[in-house]
C-alpha cells in the first residue's frame, strides 16, 4: 500500500499507464527464462547500458537461475532531450574484460537503434562469443536500423514514455510502471 502512495504522488494528471508493474515482472520472468536456458553452460556478463537500464537489469537478473556477471556502460544519444541526437558518446566505458564471453547488453529502450549499432560494433571489437541484446522496449516504427533484439520486453508506439528507468529530463525514473505523456 506504502509504496502506491508513494507513486500517486509522483504521477502528473497528464500520465497515462501503458504498461503495469505486474505485466513488466511476468515478461522479465520470460526473458530471464530464456536466458538461462540459452546460455546454460556459460556465466553470461550482463552489460546495463546506464543510466535507463539499471532498474530492467537489476530485475532481470533476478529471473536468471544461473550465475552472471555484469558490469555497466553509459552511452548518450540524448542529453537532456526528448529525441535522440543521432551521435552517440561513451561517457563511461566497460570495466569488464568481454573477450570470449557471451555477452547480453541489457537496454531500456530501442528508438532509432542507433545505440544499438553503435554499441554492437564497439563491442564486437573485444571478441566476445556471443553478443546478445536485451531491451525493455522498442518502437517498431522509429527503427532506423535493423538491429536484432533476443530479448524483448514490449513493442510499443511511438509515444514519449517514463518509468521503470526511463526519465524525463532525469526524473519519473522511479515510478514502477511505464506510463506515456498524453
Amino acid at each position: 500500500m506504502h509504496h502506491e502512495q508513494n507513486q500517486a504522488r509522483l504521477l502528473p494528471e497528464n500520465y497515462r499507464l501503458l504498461i503495469s508493474e505486474n505485466q513488466i515482472q511476468s515478461r522479465l520472468a520470460e526473458l530471464g527464462k530464456a536466458i538461462s536456458t540459452e546460455l546454460a553452460g556459460d556465466i553470461p556478463i550482463l552489460i546495463g547500458v546506464l543510466n535507463g537500464g539499471f532498474i530492467f537489469l537489476a530485475d532481470l537478473i533476478r529471473y536468471i537461475d544461473i550465475d552472471v556477471e555484469m558490469d555497466f556502460i553509459r552511452i548518450s544519444s540524448y542529453g537532456n532531450q526528448r529525441e535522440s541526437t543521432g551521435h552517440v558518446k561513451v561517457l563511461k566505458p566497460l570495466s569488464a574484460d568481454i573477450r570470449g564471453r557471451a555477452v547480453v547488453v541489457v537496454e531500456d529502450i530501442v528508438d532509432s537503434g542507433n545505440s544499438l549499432v553503435f554499441l554492437k560494433e564497439m563491442l564486437e571489437a573485444f571478441r566476445p562469443k556471443v553478443l546478445k541484446f536485451a531491451s525493455l522496449l522498442n518502437k517498431p516504427s522509429k527503427n532506423v536500423y535493423q538491429v536484432k533484439i533476443d530479448y524483448l520486453g514490449f513493442d510499443i508506439e511511438d509515444k514519449f514514455v517514463v518509468g521503470y528507468g526511463l526519465d524525463d529530463e532525469q526524473l519519473k525514473r522511479n515510478l514502477r510502471g511505464i506510463y506515456y505523456i498524453s
